[in-house]
């Protein structure tokens, strides 16, 4: 196994348990490093519940709902309470699962402590430098040791996102040397900034901190992606899962032609509530209304956008003015200039098509005994634990796949 990250560990422990003989090779000194940041720390394990449409890929749908499929979301939670020995719970909120503890830690020391005890041997400060095909199965390549020879492997490397963790791309490098289609990446998951024109200023740069729960929306690049949930304004743009989930639009769109268009619904009011209240008649102002439903400061901006005096009384609000701010309230453009990149994003859009891998063992369809799982390949989920099953998943069957390559009394 190259990796040990969740899809790495996850594959090691399941072909440990088919009784294979599994090592773990891990290039930073400890592994597991994005469960150790994930959901601030807390590690959201999995999604309450699952919608497979929400997860995006270049590839075959139907391929990428066989790997979703091949471990139910019940049997995954029911590995890591009982096997793992991590309880489990419900963030009702978020939709989220996370450990009891609370402490992201308790899961990465459980599943390595779960490999540990199924005989993997896990070799830290390992930096695998490539993987070859050979007479007798696959020879490994790492940097000060000699080659080892294998009879199947499993790349778990990630993809390109917080580098820090370790993912770096060069798994996908060694992939697409050894004949693979690689779908282009990108950063996904990540925030968006807005950085205001020469002598201009941003309509929102004034709001770092401000946050609440939005839909949005983005289109552009023929690509649409829509989201709700919190939107977290920053000193240098916005995040919060409602923007992480539908930045790969936005990152996209730079690629060629016009930047996408990200617009915000603000509140759970519909275009004709606000107009409804909006034309109150009466001595309430504009800010008034605004301030009853949003924070202080955005219903400021918001109306500012809108060529508004929120000073005004609603007696005195014109249709045209009106029919502003409404728009502004629903369908309010968010601007934008760029995006966190990969240092800031959760994962690595592209990677491998799934075309090219069996979704029922994850073994490469260009190289019998190669198994190829998580980041790596094509597709990620949105915010809130649908990565990690994937990671889970995937994982799972390539570990199991991998084992049965093995001939019988290796």
């Amino acid at each position: 196994m190259v990796g040990a990250g969740a899809a790495g560990t996850m594959a090691a422990i399941f072909a440990a348990a088919a009784d294979a003989d599994v090592r773990l090779y891990e290039r930073t000194p400890d592994g597991g490093r994005k469960i150790l940041i994930s959901g601030g720390g807390r590690c959201n394990v999995l999604p309450v519940r699952i919608e497979e449409s929400r997860f995006v890929t270049d590839s075959s749908p139907a391929s990428l709902r066989k790997m979703v499929r091949s471990w139910p979301l019940p049997d995954q939670i029911a590995f890591f309470e009982r096997e793992v020995g991590i309880p489990l719970a419900e963030e009702t909120a978020s939709g989220k699962l996370f450990p009891v503890s609370n402490r992201a830690r308790d899961v990465r020391d459980g599943l390595f402590g779960l490999a540990r005890r199924r005989g993997v041997e896990i070799l830290t400060g390992a930096l695998v430098t490539n993987v070859l095909p050979d007479d007798r199965g696959w020879r490994i390549e790492r940097t000060g040791s000699p080659p080892a020879a294998v009879d199947a492997v499993v790349v778990a490397t990630g993809g390109l996102s917080i580098p820090l963790s370790g993912s770096d791309g060069l798994g996908l490098s060694i992939l697409a040397k050894l004949g693979h289609t690689i779908h282009p990446t990108y950063a996904a998951l990540t925030p968006l900034v807005h950085r205001s024109p020469a002598g201009g200023e941003s309509p929102f740069g004034h709001l770092a901190g401000v946050s609440l729960s939005v839909r949005t929306a983005a289109r552009g690049g023929g690509r649409a992606a829509r989201s709700s949930g919190g939107l977290l304004f920053t000193h240098g743009g916005y995040s919060g899962p409602a923007i992480l989930d539908v930045s790969h639009v936005a990152v996209r769109s730079l690629a060629g032609g016009p930047p996408a268009r990200v617009e915000v619904c603000w509140t759970e009011r519909s275009a004709a509530d606000w107009d409804a209240a909006l034309r109150t008649e009466g001595h309430r102002t504009v800010a008034g209304v605004l301030r009853s439903e949003l924070p202080d400061r955005l219903a400021a901006a918001l109306a500012a956008t809108a060529r508004v005096d929120p000073s005004r009384t609603l007696a005195q609000l014109q249709r045209a003015e009106r029919l502003r701010l409404v728009e502004s309230l629903v369908r309010g453009e968010l601007p934008w200039t760029g995006h966190g990149g990969y240092a800031k994003a959760e994962v690595t859009g592209g990677g491998v098509d799934l075309a090219e891998v069996n979704p029922r063992t994850m073994e490469s369809r260009r190289h019998p005994g190669l198994f190829i799982c998580g980041e790596a390949l094509d597709a990620f989920g949105p915010i809130g634990g649908y990565n990690f099953l994937w990671a889970w998943a995937t994982g799972r069957a390539a570990g199991v796949g991998a084992a049965a390559e093995i001939p019988q009394g290796s």
